[in-house]
């Protein structure tokens, strides 16, 4: 069991809010059990959205959820099952499904890593620019304000 932190209960209530109803599948407090989704749940979530909600609020919301550290490692569990929209476990995770989420929290947990990246280093050489990157800094630079053009007082 993977237990749910506050950040999990501020998506779960995120994508509850975009409901008509509360569903158990998502935690309700601290230290409830994130539960794997049941493949297919997602027209149960679309039937259950509020009138005049949008459908892509209501994936994002469930993609935010769904693509925590603590989701992936929730799916990643030997054991796990994967569990309808009322909280019934229906099925074991599949083994590709289970290690898809093991690389996918490896790579989560690598990239939020305590270990800072090192700054970049001042080089005296001139990086090599692209023809294309050169044209859209010289026309960058013709839409920048001139100083008299930028001061408030002068604007009529």
């Amino acid at each position: 069991m993977i237990p749910a932190a506050p950040s999990d209960i501020d998506k779960a209530k995120a994508i509850e809010a975009l409901l008509i109803r509360p569903i158990d599948l998502l935690p309700k407090a601290v230290g409830d059990p994130i539960c794997p989704f049941a493949i297919g749940i997602w027209t149960d979530l679309r039937a259950l959205l509020k009138p005049d909600t949008s459908v892509i609020s209501l994936r994002r919301a469930v993609s935010a959820y769904t693509h925590s550290k603590r989701y992936f490692l929730a799916c990643a569990q030997p054991d796990a099952f994967r569990h309808d929209i009322d909280g019934n476990a229906v099925a074991p995770n599949a083994e590709e499904h289970r290690m898809a989420a093991q690389l996918a929290f490896s790579k989560l947990n690598k990239s939020s890593s305590d270990t800072p990246a090192p700054p970049p280093q001042p080089t005296t050489e001139s990086p090599e620019i692209s023809r294309a990157a050169q044209i859209r800094a010289g026309l960058l630079g013709r839409s920048k304000p001139k100083a008299a053009d930028s001061n408030p007082s002068s604007a009529q």
